[in-house]
């Protein structure tokens, strides 16, 4: 796969479109894979990143917004490029409501296509990254006991080790231990670097999940 460009998912029940599309963007760089439906779509394409999918809006049996609103409930998250020859105001709205990226009334010309291209796959780089931060943070939580849990908890919030003694009912030494031990399970070493990597992330996920 062209790492620098990217991956495009075609879809649309369009030939010809699909023809000239595909053969463009290869020329340029990206990889292709095109669909003549949505429903190709859905049982062929592998969930890789980056990719966009460069969607058409009006086709037969399943739609944009209908294939849209499957990848939302399947929490799939490649970002979405609309095409379309004509929609109206109500479609468009509700394909950014869900989270399109951007919405290309044909014909468009080759450098607005690429520009939003990009620009979907950067963001498609950008939320691989943060899934793999995330991903790091879980797996280290994972492995603290419940009373580190609680400790880490206060320490994202800044506690000192006295603050975290008097809220747990322990020793301030016992805190400091506890900070010591979260810090090596993290590779952190300071209370901003917990703080800075837990913006990363909700909380409350962590939470549920114990």
């Amino acid at each position: 796969m062209n790492q620098r460009l990217g991956h495009i998912f075609l879809v649309d029940d369009n030939h010809d479109i699909r023809f000239y599309l595909s053969d463009m963007l290869t020329l340029l760089g990206y990889t292709v894979d095109a669909f003549d439906n949505a429903q190709a779509f859905l049982d062929n394409a592998l969930d890789i990143s980056p990719a966009v999918l460069l969607l058409d809006m009006k086709m037969p049996g399943l739609n944009g917004l209908d294939l849209q609103a499957r990848l939302v409930a399947m929490n799939r998250k490649t970002p979405v490029v609309f095409i379309s020859g004509e929609s109206d105001k109500d479609q468009i709205i509700e394909a950014f409501r869900f989270g399109a990226v951007d919405f290309l009334l044909k014909p468009f010309n080759r450098e607005k296509l690429c520009a939003t291209l990009d620009k979907a796959l950067a963001l498609d780089r950008q939320r691989s990254v943060e899934f793999a931060n995330v991903s790091a943070i879980r797996r280290s939580y994972d492995t603290l006991s419940n009373r580190e849990k609680e400790v880490f908890m206060l320490i994202a919030e800044g506690k000192t080790n006295t603050d975290i003694a008097h809220i747990t009912g322990t020793q301030p030494n016992t805190a400091k231990k506890h900070r010591a031990t979260i810090y090596q399970k993290f590779q952190v070493n300071s209370t901003a670097e917990v703080m800075s990597m837990c913006r990363q992330i909700d909380l409350s996920q962590l939470l549920a999940d114990d």
